[in-house]
């Protein structure tokens, strides 16, 4: 017996490091990272989510490696071992986005590969998967991937209802009628400053939700 009770895998606090990442500690909303992709990927809803499945699988699994890798990588080159770790994993991605999802993949571009400088990755595994072990870093990681991924659903939802009138390339205004009492298709919506708009609505919306967040 060492004398110290292990934590069950679902503990309280292993269970916040998935929910505080979604809401008090968004790393788009809060941490203000991972922006870029944010404006760029979110004029249509499907390579938003794919974009948002990519990146929490990249940031789960470059967590986990570098937490179980973390007491045999020497400080002066962590860097270079954590971009080699990322790097490999979004070659993954990218080749099986081309291979099962090539429009998609057109879609995103060069912006599947521009995961790898993606900061909320990096700053996950220099702030958490470097001290921690390997399960609480994969559960790290999936939070803040999904906090990534629900603000990327959200601004791509709105800006593809509002901006081309559908949903997953699905005609929604057009069945339900709006265009027949006069709405027309916002082209705004689909140009990249409305992303910022729509970003900055959540956060206005989030903090004034949550006060403690006005602080931050």
């Amino acid at each position: 017996m060492e004398g110290k009770e292990k934590d069950p895998l679902f503990s309280g606090k292993n269970i916040k490091l998935l929910t505080d990442q979604i809401n008090r500690n968004n790393p788009i909303t809060v941490q203000v990272l991972g922006i870029c992709s944010a404006l760029a990927v979110t004029v249509k809803l499907k390579p938003a989510l794919v974009m948002a499945l990519s990146v929490t699988i990249v940031v789960a699994v470059s967590n986990v490696v570098i937490a179980a890798m973390r007491k045999y990588i020497p400080d002066r080159i962590r860097i270079i071992v954590q971009l080699v770790v990322i790097a490999t994993l979004v070659i993954i991605v990218d080749q099986v986005l081309k291979a099962y999802a090539f429009d998609v993949s057109k879609q995103l571009s060069v912006f599947v590969g521009l995961i790898i400088t993606n900061c909320i990755i990096m700053g996950r595994l220099e702030a958490f998967a470097m001290a921690n072990k390997p399960w609480p870093s994969f559960l790290d990681g999936l939070g803040n991937g999904a906090g990534y991924g629900i603000i990327l659903i959200i601004v791509s939802f709105f800006r593809e209802l509002l901006g081309s009138g559908t949903l997953m390339g699905y005609p929604v205004l057009e069945k339900i009628g709006i265009y027949r009492i006069g709405y027309e298709n916002n082209g705004m919506m689909i140009l990249p400053p409305m992303a910022l708009i729509v970003v900055g609505l959540i956060i206005w919306f989030q903090r004034s939700r949550n006060k403690s967040l006005i602080e931050k």
